[in-house]
């Protein structure tokens, strides 16, 4: 299987992930494929053989943006990057979902988040954030957790 057909096919997996989540956030095949992580969990596991594979033989390193981009040029590290986004992104759409559900923020008020959250990862976040300090919740609670 070649890293475009990898790409394209997560790509394409996620999809119905997102929608549920739109369409569908209390459904039990959303509660048992998204909210559960589980989704997450077999991208993360893509992932890990992805960057297995790849990391052994690119150039390049994470201590500076062009040991960075010297990474990226490696098609499966490329790729493995993206499935970083697409496992994590998920795992934050459905975390808004839940935590919206238990401050009682209304669904349509998350939506635009989920799709940012798709789309721009933490732009989505922090426009979760300005909805939840919105309705009166602190971004992070006295407590320390994420509420």
């Amino acid at each position: 299987m070649t890293p475009d057909l990898v790409f394209t096919i997560a790509n394409n997996a996620v999809l119905p992930a997102w929608i549920l989540l739109v369409v569908a956030p209390c459904w039990k095949v959303t509660t048992w494929l998204v909210h559960s992580a589980a989704f997450s969990l077999v991208i993360a596991a893509l992932y890990g053989v992805v960057i297995a594979l790849g990391l052994g033989e690119a150039e390049g390193n994470m201590t500076s943006l062009a040991g960075v981009q010297q990474l990226f040029a490696n098609p499966l590290v490329a790729l493995a990057g993206w499935l970083h986004y697409l496992a994590f992104d998920l795992f934050i759409g459905a975390w808004e979902v839940r935590n919206a559900g238990r401050l009682a923020i209304p669904h349509w008020q998350v939506i635009p988040c989920l799709i940012f959250t798709l789309m721009l990862g933490p732009v989505g976040l922090l426009l979760y954030f300005v909805v939840r300090w919105l309705h009166g919740h602190r971004t992070v609670p006295a407590d320390g957790t994420a509420g």
